[in-house]
């Protein structure tokens, strides 16, 4: 199985260290291990992170959003309904004006296909994600995205890591 991370320019600037992330599920997801892993590793490079845990409703992370003004929304899932919740809970969150332009990723298990994972990450990106990670490299580049060392331009285009040239 390949990764695909798909990245928008959204996001123009990273170059700062300890962002405040606000860390989520979906909101049928109620997983809770993938969100303490994603905190330990947020923490490990000096971000500050606010775990909302898991099986959050739409509205309570909009609420949540607005209560904390985070530098950076995680949505992670693992029940397989990363991308049909995932949808839904962007389009909420772009409508709201105050929150258009919060940089929002999402990756995990997004879809309940199997070998077709890693082919969400287009459309998510397309209905208003900064960023989606989801394949067998993952982990290892939503790690590369929130390194504090990591610095992209203005200019960056979107990036598909794992894909065939």
């Amino acid at each position: 199985m390949s990764s695909s991370a798909v990245i928008s320019d959204r996001e123009t600037t990273s170059s700062r260290r300890g962002r405040r992330a606000l860390l989520s599920s979906v909101s049928s997801d109620s997983h809770t291990w993938n969100l303490v892993y994603l905190q330990l590793l947020l923490e490990e490079l000096d971000h500050e992170v606010r775990n909302v845990g898991a099986c959050v409703p739409d509205e309570l992370l909009v609420q949540e959003c607005r209560r904390h003004r985070p530098d950076l929304l995680v949505i992670s899932s693992v029940n397989g309904h990363g991308f049909l919740d995932g949808r839904r809970l962007i389009a909420r969150l772009r409508r709201e004006p105050d929150l258009a332009e919060l940089p929002v990723v999402i990756g995990g298990k997004l879809g309940t296909e199997g070998a077709a994972e890693g082919t969400y990450g287009p459309e998510l990106l397309a209905a208003g994600f900064t960023a989606v990670f989801e394949g067998d490299a993952a982990i290892e580049e939503f790690r590369a995205y929130v390194d504090p060392a990591r610095v992209r331009g203005p200019a960056a285009p979107p990036v598909m890591a794992g894909a065939a040239a």
